[in-house]
């Protein structure tokens, strides 16, 4: 139920947008911005390749572990409510995290942060659709996915003239003056509350499940290809089976899994989203030690050039969301797609003395593909659910996106061993840091492929449903 009566009366959609869109940019800017920095703060705390791996990793890992709950817990305590708290323990983590004396310090920090994200990812999108009509939802979803990719992108950008001019340590206080202001318009402008399932009980035993299945799934990848890696990837198998019986048998389940089989249509765009990101996260991190290792860039000038994508994706995104109301998503997330593609296929072509011109065209290319596929893809999945799961379905959207980026992070933290293991990293490692990053952009191109096969399926099977 809606705590108060009419969103037109009680609160300004406005607000509640652009209340929804600072968080968005607020989760990612933290998760993002330490790339940059993760040189300086490599030599400082004595990281090694694998430790200094774990940054990003651990963040995805809390991600994965918090979102669904986060999603349930919003539709029985209330959106607005989770989203501040979210907001609060992000900023709280990073303010932590400026403190740091060791590596572990630092990454329980990080996956602190994770948690934080988690609740804003999780209820951003089901906040937009509580208080937007269906007819009007493509650019505030389009708006949303911008601020997303905005911050994962331009994080770099900032976090590397933080890093060069105050220190690494200062980066994880950015966000800090963006929290005032969200913190202030959802307790002075956003007055409503929203819950579908008030009174409803939370599935303990599912939330224990799902966290046992990315923790194991990690560590799994991690330690490949040695026994123990391969018993804990089976493992992590175990508890995703679990997990899934749990929530078929379960009267109260994190997530209802019959939505799966009820809507083809947004099964189809989940397993999108999944490819789509899997593609790109571990972008950001290895392209920060190229331009750093092998072309010597400072950390403002590689931050300079990492934000090409994202003034290319913030230009798209909105633009596609609105023609999602229009044109179907078949069309504009292949033609995404197609886009990504061909950005990372001229990244693929780097060598040791590749022009920053050069790349920043092809990060730009990245940005407009995923601007084309994300707004649409959002906009697709949650037209395909009712009302009454918007909290879950934005939980599982967001889940999605994280799995991908977890998947691929993971398969890149293998790379990464593969090549670098627990040298530390220096400039000397140029090649190998090459040879780390154009192989995962063969990993990232095969993901995009796969998700272009996917876009056009699911297209098909709407227009059958349709006819």
């Amino acid at each position: 139920m809606r705590q108060t009566s009419n969103p037109d009366e009680s609160t300004s959609r406005w607000s509640v947008l652009i209340m929804v869109c600072l968080g968005a940019f607020i989760a990612p800017l933290g998760m993002a911005s330490v790339n940059v920095a993760i040189p300086a703060l490599a030599e400082e705390l004595s990281a090694n390749g694998i430790l200094v791996s774990w940054i990003p990793t651990a963040v995805l890992v809390a991600n994965i572990v918090c979102m669904l709950p986060a999603g349930k817990l919003a539709d029985i305590w209330g959106r607005k409510r989770v989203f501040q708290l979210g907001i609060v323990i992000n900023a709280l983590a990073g303010i932590s995290a400026f403190f740091a004396t060791d590596m572990l310090w630092l990454l329980a920090m990080r996956f602190m942060q994770g948690t934080g994200s988690a609740m804003i990812f999780a209820t951003s999108m089901a906040m937009l659709i509580s208080v937007f009509p269906s007819h009007r939802r493509g650019l505030p979803l389009g708006l949303n996915a911008a601020c997303i990719y905005l911050g994962l992108t331009l994080a770099p950008a900032l976090g590397g003239w933080v890093t060069q001019f105050w220190g690494w340590r200062y980066v994880f206080l950015m966000p800090l003056p963006l929290v005032a202001v969200v913190l202030a318009l959802s307790y002075w402008r956003v007055t409503d509350e929203w819950r579908e399932a008030s009174g409803g009980r939370f599935d303990w035993p599912g939330a224990l499940l799902l966290a046992a299945w990315a923790v194991t799934l990690v560590l799994g990848f991690t330690h490949l290809p040695s026994w123990q890696g391969i018993a804990t990837l089976l493992a992590s198998v175990l508890f995703f089976t679990g997990f899934v019986v749990l929530q078929v048998r379960s009267k109260a389940p994190l997530i209802r899994v019959q939505m799966f089989t009820e809507s083809k249509f947004f099964s189809l765009s989940l397993v999108a989203a999944v490819l789509m990101y899997a593609s790109s996260y571990p972008l950001g991190f290895l392209l920060s030690l190229y331009l750093q290792y092998v072309l010597g860039l400072s950390a403002a000038n590689a931050g300079q050039v990492m934000l090409s994508q994202a003034l290319a994706m913030a230009c798209v995104a909105p633009f596609a969301g609105k023609l999602a109301d229009f044109i179907s998503a078949r069309i504009l997330t292949s033609v995404g797609c197609v886009m990504t593609l061909l950005g990372l296929y001229l990244l693929h072509r780097l060598q040791l003395g590749s022009t920053a011109i050069y790349i920043s065209v092809a990060l730009a290319l990245v940005g407009v593909g995923f601007g084309f596929f994300s707004s649409p893809n959002n906009h697709a999945a949650m037209q395909a659910v009712s009302a009454s799961e918007a909290g879950v379905a934005s939980a599982t959207l967001n889940l999605a996106r994280v799995s991908g980026n977890l998947v691929g992070m993971s398969l890149v933290n293998l790379i990464v061993y593969s090549y670098i293991g627990e040298r530390t990293l220096s400039k000397a490692l140029a090649q190998p840091i090459l040879s780390t990053f154009l192989q995962a952009l063969e990993l990232s191109m095969t993901f995009v492929g796969l998700a272009l096969l996917v876009s056009i399926m699911r297209g098909r099977l709407s227009e059958e449903n349709s006819g």
